[in-house]
């Protein structure tokens, strides 16, 4: 004998079968294909390396495996998608990474308001800072469908420092930038072609002291081939190539070789002798002074390094002062001399987009001297 559910009891199972069933579980589903693409459920669950089209909202930017900015964000390198327009929940969330062809229209800090909006998005099905991705974008498409999205509280990555001065101020800065992903020195070479890109040529790197654009693979230990140069010089503390400060991307740079040998372990300050291969650039026996538009690049790195290697955890404690001759101790000079290149050559576009590389790509921390230019002041004057 069957017993056939009223209509009002139907109904009441439906209602109750509706709580408790999470809304993404109700999302469209389909074969990957650009007419019928996955939802972000079934690309969650389909991680496999495989090259599918995935549909859902813009709901903010990934920054880190556990963090995603619903609001004032840093940059645009990635998205975060989900089958809820007002989904804050990660683990319903797919990162995408976006190529620098897609940025300017699918980039959150320049269009903050495609959040809410549906996409379409063809990529490979594979993790993204260490989450549910979808990378290797080949296409992008907005839909018609846009949600109003309420905007959830959010913790910014600067909020401990802001209001801090003097040693408060780099204190909070070093805790906030202190634990990264260390990468090994032979990994800089393939990161330092990804970070140092020529903007106007993907095959070729920009040399910090020549400006000189040149083949990613030129490089090694000839004479005209570009190496690895530790800003902070690596006998400054004697940390040498290890994983942490010896392969810290942010003050590592691809350099010529030989102008490379000869910058050595100079502190920097002004004048000397123009260096017959690298025009712009001064030494002599116990300084260095770079070209006057990496100045402040080189400021800034140095800033870094004095603020994230502050002695704990069986670092190194890193200080600037207003010497040169620091030879084998953790100094680095001149500090006032750092501070006017500072301020005369401000941050740039392609100091910008390595402090991104950086952080999204590789080491997960960034370098605050670069987001907020008048700490170094607060800090050292």
């Amino acid at each position: 004998m069957y017993t056939i559910c009223k209509p009002r009891i139907l109904v009441s199972l439906m209602l109750v079968l509706a709580f408790f069933i999470p809304a993404s579980s109700f999302a469209a589903t389909g074969d990957g294909s650009p007419s019928s693409p996955y939802s972000v459920t079934q690309a969650i669950t389909n991680q496999n390396n495989s090259v599918q089209t995935v549909s859902g909202y813009v709901v903010g930017q990934p920054t880190s495996a556990t963090v995603v900015e619903f609001s004032n964000y840093p940059s645009d390198y990635a998205l975060a998608i989900s089958d809820n327009a007002k989904e804050t929940n990660l683990s319903n969330m797919v990162y995408v990474q976006i190529p620098s062809s897609f940025r300017s229209k699918f980039g959150l800090q320049t269009n903050p308001s495609l959040k809410g909006q549906k996409i379409t998005i063809t990529g490979t099905l594979t993790p993204y800072f260490s989450h549910a991705g979808l990378k290797d974008t080949s296409a992008m498409v907005k839909n018609e469908s846009t949600v109003t999205p309420e905007i959830p509280e959010t913790v910014s990555y600067y909020d401990a420092a802001i209001g801090k001065t003097g040693s408060a101020l780099k204190d909070a800065l070093h805790t906030i930038i202190d634990e990264h992903t260390e990468i090994s020195y032979a990994n800089v070479w393939g990161a330092l072609q990804e970070t140092d890109e020529d903007p106007n040529n993907s095959d070729h790197v920009i040399l910090l002291y020549t400006g000189r654009s040149q083949g990613k693979t030129a490089y090694g230990s000839g004479v005209n081939d570009w190496n690895r140069e530790h800003v902070w010089a690596k006998s400054h503390g004697g940390f040498g190539t290890s994983m942490g400060a010896g392969t810290d991307l942010h003050h590592l740079r691809p350099t010529d070789a030989s102008v490379n040998s000869t910058r050595n372990n100079l502190d920097f300050d002004i004048g000397g002798t123009e260096h017959s291969e690298a025009k712009g650039n001064y030494y002599d026996s116990d300084s260095w002074e770079p070209r006057d538009s990496v100045k402040g690049d080189v400021a800034r790195m140095l800033f870094y390094m004095a603020v994230r290697y502050e002695g704990d955890s069986g670092e190194l404690d890193l200080e600037l002062n207003n010497q040169v001759n620091n030879g084998s101790a953790p100094y680095h000079g001149k500090l006032d001399v750092l501070l006017e290149w500072h301020e005369q050559d401000p941050v740039d576009a392609f100091e910008r987009n390595r402090n991104e590389i950086i952080y999204n790509d590789y080491q997960h921390n960034r370098n605050p001297f670069i987001d907020h230019p008048e700490w170094a002041f607060s800090i050292w004057e």
